[in-house]
């Protein structure tokens, strides 16, 4: 398998990918693309179009209504005149017609919102909004507490406590998360092992299906244009796919640690000091073992799309032929992004170990938890377990699948060839 033929391929594969336009241009752009993308979703959430925002308060206690008009004066939204707010009082009858009566300028965008508070809100703050857009829940967020702080108001009115009693009980509690590990040390948790995480997950998930498609339509352009036919004249069919999938799976390392390069020098130098919030509780070990892990679900993937390439004589048919390997790609992405709410969650722990699975889990795991070492060696056990499975199958179909051209073959013929004897 590794001849100086092998070598020689994965020489011509290395010199055609690392000097390609491509290659610097997707090694320079994705951390610029994803920073983009990060400051347009905080733009996005920030901006809020409340300029105009005209709401009606409706308060079936009349003793409750100078409360609220109180509490909305006091807030931030009304005082920097975002909102314009009116408080009014009227029975569930009346309010049932007012609505009514209100019904056009609702729909006219003249009024936003008209918010409702039984008498029964006194007990169990269930508040009615009636709305054109009753799912606006930017306006729901910034409210709701305005009328909390109302309802706590008068609910201990006439009960003899003090303001700071009062504030003490509208204040809502505030979690500080600190990490135990299996040293003495027990430190305060921030976010920035939650960015990390998703980080590690959206490259590995961009990265395989990319560097994967390129593979795949490379392999295609070469068959189809009878390039391949030429090739292998010259090397093997396992020669050539061997420095086929390690030349790209080498360059795809490559371009993996430039992307890391900003978080080693974070995590290996004092000179860089982030907010106690976004230290990241992670050490070169755990780049370490992602490199690695990465390599070896890239050259696993790699190989399953360059076999996918070899059946297939066009990208059409090709794409067709892909939706396996993409869902063994986006079921694990998937687990990793809910993981992030809980890493306990079984069905992660159990994926993290999984094949195939472990790739995209465990890198995202390990940097939210304190995965057991066992662990660890049993999804590297099973990674490279699944490589040498993967290898030798995708092998057998790609010697049988590059040399054959017309017929677009069935599934039951490609299974046929992995019972082949070579």
């Amino acid at each position: 398998m590794f001849s100086k033929k092998t070598l020689i391929v994965i020489k011509r594969e290395l010199r055609d990918k690392l000097f390609s336009k491509t290659f610097i241009l997707m090694t320079v752009l994705i951390p610029v693309f994803m920073f983009g993308i990060l400051g347009i979703q905080t733009f996005l959430m920030s901006f809020e179009s409340d300029s105009g925002t005209n709401l009606t308060v409706v308060s079936e206690n009349q003793d409750l209504a100078p409360k609220l008009q109180t509490a909305f004066n006091e807030a931030q939204i009304v005082k920097s005149g975002s909102y314009k707010i009116n408080v009014e009082i009227k029975t569930r009858d009346e309010f049932d017609e007012y609505v009514l009566q209100n019904k056009k300028s609702l729909l006219g965008d003249k009024l936003t919102g008209i918010v409702f508070i039984p008498k029964q809100a006194e007990k169990d703050k269930k508040v009615e909004y009636y709305s054109k857009n009753p799912n606006n829940n930017s306006l729901l967020n910034k409210t709701r507490s305005i009328i909390n702080k109302a309802l706590i108001d008068y609910y201990f009115t006439g009960r003899n406590l003090s303001n700071e009693d009062i504030f003490f009980a509208r204040e809502s509690v505030d979690f500080s998360t600190f990490r135990v590990g299996s040293d003495d040390k027990v430190e305060e948790e921030g976010y920035g092992n939650q960015i990390i995480a998703f980080l590690f997950t959206f490259l590995l998930y961009f990265s395989l299906i990319f560097l994967g498609t390129m593979m795949m339509r490379a392999v295609v352009e070469e068959k189809h244009n009878r390039i391949v036919e030429l090739l292998l004249s010259s090397v093997s069919s396992k020669e050539l796919m061997t420095g086929k999938i390690l030349g790209n799976g080498i360059t795809g390392l490559i371009q993996m640690s430039i992307w890391l390069l900003p978080i080693m020098v974070l995590i290996s130098s004092s000179v860089f000091v982030l907010p106690p919030e976004l230290i990241l509780k992670i050490n070169m070990a755990h780049i370490a073992y992602f490199l690695f892990n990465f390599f070896v679900g890239l050259i696993t993937f790699l190989g399953l799309f360059a076999t996918v390439g070899a059946i297939f004589d066009n990208d059409q048919d090709a794409q067709s032929g892909l939706w396996p390997i993409m869902i063994l790609i986006m079921i694990p992405f998937f687990i990793s992004i809910a993981m992030l709410s809980n890493s306990e969650n079984p069905i992660a722990t159990i994926a993290s170990m999984v094949p195939f699975a472990s790739l995209i889990v465990m890198p995202a795991r390990m940097t939210i938890i304190e995965v057991p070492v066992w662990q660890f060696a049993l999804a590297i056990v099973v990674n490279v377990g699944t490589l040498l499975l993967i290898f030798p199958a995708a092998g057998k179909i790609y010697r049988v699948g590059i040399l054959m051209t017309g017929k677009k073959p069935k599934w039951s013929e490609i299974i046929r060839w992995l019972k082949y004897k070579y």
